[in-house]
């Protein structure tokens, strides 16, 4: 999909999602990025009073709480800072496959979300970006622009590494290489940083396995491929191992204290960047 049209129709369905600005939903949650998180620091918002200690300089007093009894008290505001929220969608050629040409392609279907959350983000004053892409994350139109662009046209076909400065990551894929492959790519992230989201796509093809009769299986951009002669005779044990494999990335986004969130491409587009929102707003609640 040309950037263009990414932007069009993940501009469509940003229109249809209420305002990201990661608002915690618990009544005494925090926000990220623009809005102020529950942690002192320097903002505009209220947050809490507390006793007086012998590092704070006078005029941090609140003469007015204090009056009301014997205790001098400081008043506290919330930290305002941006957050930076790095995508990446995997360039292999299989998650770029639909089975359906009037469906999006894996890779379509998770860059069209990952934008379209992107685009409120930067709304809503977070710094966004491509990981890998060799450029620093930024908010406002360009920041937008930039993504798209990136989203599209990789800059590397392998995992990226770590980036120096903290951000909550979305890694989108079908997710079909082994567990311990992802695990061994994703634990530097996680090191890096405990707020993760892992986007999973799949294709109603291959989550009901339709097939009968004689079918050569092949993953594209492999050259490997296998004949079934009678091909609904392995659909039970195909679909108990794609569950499985489900299952366990899930797990293991879950060991990460990361989130997991799946999307069917034969599903509404704009379920799925909810899906993704609802999970940004997670954090937003353990900020």
């Amino acid at each position: 999909m040309a950037p263009d049209a990414l932007r069009a129709e993940a501009e469509e369905v940003a229109r249809s999602l209420p305002g990201l600005n990661l608002k915690a939903r618990a009544a005494d949650a925090a926000h990220l990025g623009a809005a102020g998180r529950k942690r002192a620091g320097t903002g505009e918002q209220f947050w809490q009073y507390r006793h007086y200690s012998q590092e704070d300089t006078a005029q941090r007093i609140d003469w007015r709480r204090s009056a009301r009894g014997d205790d001098v008290f400081v008043r506290e505001t919330e930290l305002e800072t941006a957050r930076t929220i790095l995508f990446w969608c995997d360039p292999h050629q299989g998650f770029d496959w639909t089975g359906a040409p009037a469906r999006h392609t894996k890779a379509d279907a998770a860059r069209i979300m990952m934008l379209a959350n992107g685009l409120l983000l930067s709304k809503a004053g977070e710094r966004i970006g491509v990981l890998g892409s060799g450029r620093n994350a930024s908010f406002g139109k360009a920041a937008a622009d930039k993504l798209g662009e990136d989203l599209t046209n990789p800059a590397s076909q392998t995992f990226p590494p770590p980036p120096r400065a903290r951000a909550i990551f979305t890694i989108a894929s079908d997710f079909y290489d082994p567990v311990e492959v992802w695990r061994e790519r994703l634990a530097p992230l996680a090191r890096a940083s405990k707020e993760g989201i892992l986007l999973s796509l799949s294709d109603p093809i291959e989550e009901d396995f339709p097939w009968q009769g004689r079918v050569r299986f092949s993953r594209p951009g492999e050259a490997m491929s296998r004949i079934f002669g009678r091909a609904e005779s392995i659909r039970e044990t195909y679909l108990a191992r794609y569950r499985e494999q489900a299952a366990r990335m899930e797990a293991l986004a879950a060991s990460l204290g990361w989130q997991y969130v799946r999307h069917s491409t034969g599903s509404d587009i704009a379920l799925g960047a909810a899906g993704l929102k609802q999970a940004f707003e997670t954090f937003g609640a353990r900020l």
